[in-house]
């Protein structure tokens, strides 16, 4: 069974291998192809991982270290396309430009209208402002105003720096999948798709017996990584922890996020008809933590930039506390799939 599934990723790795290198100019089916090879890379990576004692350890050790060489070179350029799309996004949600454009629109028509046909009169027959509220004077900040003074100029940083990135990101993979180093991570992957590396006991037991326990260890010791977050506290939604200056607060939560996949992955080995669906949510809610962390450290780092202007760097800070707030919605998410149900039965 486990032969049978190495053999089965690997085919799936070598195929998208192929489609890569067929795909010539076409960017799209590119990045489709390498989508699929780091699929196929973490689902080995996954199952050498959790099944190690049952393969040839030095060999397994090594083409895990390669395959995540390979993995984390070819995530770095969609992750920079994804992280540019959801702040820009974010950036228009929280100016109000991305919201209602059919009324302002309307807005903006009824206005020119109006103007039209007043003609000369309209200085005469122009409302006088509102009233300041009391209290305030004429100097006091608008933090709408300048949120938006400075969100054009914060959007602009960003899209270089992050386009700058995402550039260097491809180069990068570019060389990656033309190195030595990357052909023999295939020559590997081919071998292993028809014969897997197994331990000497692998073969004189069951996989019936052999794979279980390491599945139920490797569930165990997500449980107990779940166990040590702040769940208590993630439970409430706006409870402000997510927004705390260390941010080393992610680490645990990443933890879990990689333990959720190993323990995915070997229940899709064993059983993947008793698929748990409370592990496929808790890692899309742990995935969007991620996103939104690196998102909120982006932000930051552009807020870090020399001599920007204070209204852009007043937008960044907003933009970073926004996208930290979606890490706790992440949080709150997690918590609730979490604690949804009882965990499945892992033997079944």
């Amino acid at each position: 069974m486990l032969a049978e599934y190495l053999h089965e990723q690997s085919a799936a790795f070598l195929r998208s291998l192929r489609l890569h290198r067929e795909s010539g100019s076409d960017a799209e089916a590119a990045g489709e192809a390498a989508r699929q090879l780091r699929h196929a890379a973490r689902r080995i990576s996954a199952t050498l991982h959790t099944f190690r004692p049952l393969t040839e350890e030095a060999w397994a050790d090594q083409l895990l270290a390669e395959l995540g060489w390979l993995s984390g070179t070819l995530a770095r350029e969609q992750a920079c396309a994804a992280r540019r799309e959801r702040l820009m996004t974010a950036l228009a949600r929280l100016t109000g430009r991305g919201e209602r454009p059919e009324r302002a629109e309307r807005s903006a028509r009824g206005t020119r209208g109006d103007r039209s046909r007043r003609g000369d009169r309209g200085a005469a027959t122009t409302p006088p402002p509102a009233p300041a509220p009391a209290g305030s004077t004429a100097t006091d900040p608008d933090p709408d105003a300048a949120l938006a003074a400075g969100a054009a100029r914060a959007g602009a940083l960003l899209d270089r720096q992050l386009t700058l990135a995402r550039t260097r990101a491809h180069s990068a993979a570019l060389q990656a999948l033309g190195s030595s180093r990357f052909h023999a991570v295939a020559d590997s992957v081919a071998v292993l798709a028809s014969e897997a590396p197994l331990a000497r006991n692998a073969a004189e037991l069951p996989a019936t017996e052999a794979l279980p326990p390491l599945a139920e260890q490797a569930h165990r010791r997500l449980v107990e990584a779940v166990a040590a977050l702040p769940l208590s506290r993630a439970g409430y939604p706006y409870n402000g922890a997510a927004l705390a200056a260390d941010h080393r607060q992610d680490a645990p939560w990443h933890q879990v996020r990689f333990l959720v996949r190993l323990s995915r992955y070997a229940q899709e080995l064993i059983a993947p008809e008793y698929a748990e669906s409370r592990l496929a949510e808790a890692a899309h809610a742990l995935e969007s933590h991620r996103d939104a962390a690196e998102a909120a450290a982006a932000a930051a780092a552009a807020a870090r930039t020399p001599r920007i202007a204070p209204a852009t760097a007043y937008a960044l800070g907003v933009l970073h506390a926004d996208q930290r707030h979606q890490v706790e919605a992440a949080c709150f998410a997690f918590t609730l799939v979490w604690h949804s149900r009882p965990p499945a039965d892992r033997t079944a």
